[in-house]
């Protein structure tokens, strides 16, 4: 049995900026503080927090959507769920993240929406602030 997981954000910078925090393999790396290797590529691989996290990009629009077939080391063998994160430009120039997250077997949905809130938004968040006070 799976569920589907969605999350709201707002960051306080442009959908650029966030898009690449999430699609760049050493900004990745950076914010999350653990191993990234991410494809700038449609039908390209990516592995993420040290390859507890695989999957095939499935849609990349630079500044407005990530698409991934996603699968943590933990799901059932051969199951993969899709992930699904767009971003949209806020009026005050920050960024409204959208993440829909299908297919997430069912046991593992709370660590799943944990993991997306601690190891993701919370430390972009952290990044940001710390990248905006540095200026």
């Amino acid at each position: 049995m799976c569920k589907t997981i969605k999350q709201r954000v707002k960051f306080n910078a442009p959908p650029g900026a966030v898009y690449d925090l999430l699609a760049d393999s050493k900004k990745h790396s950076v914010v999350t503080g653990r191993r990234a290797t991410i494809s700038r590529k449609i039908g390209g691989t990516f592995s993420a927090s040290g390859s507890d996290v695989t999957g095939v990009n499935v849609d990349l629009v630079p500044g407005k959507r990530i698409v991934q077939a996603w699968r943590h080391r933990r799901f059932p063998e051969g199951i993969f769920s899709m992930a699904a994160v767009t971003l949209t430009p806020t009026a005050d120039g920050g960024t409204e993240l959208v993440l829909t997250h299908r297919g997430v077997p069912k046991d593992l949905i709370p660590e799943t929406e944990l993991a997306w809130r601690e190891q993701y938004w919370s430390r972009i968040k952290a990044y940001l602030a710390e990248a905006g006070s540095s200026r």
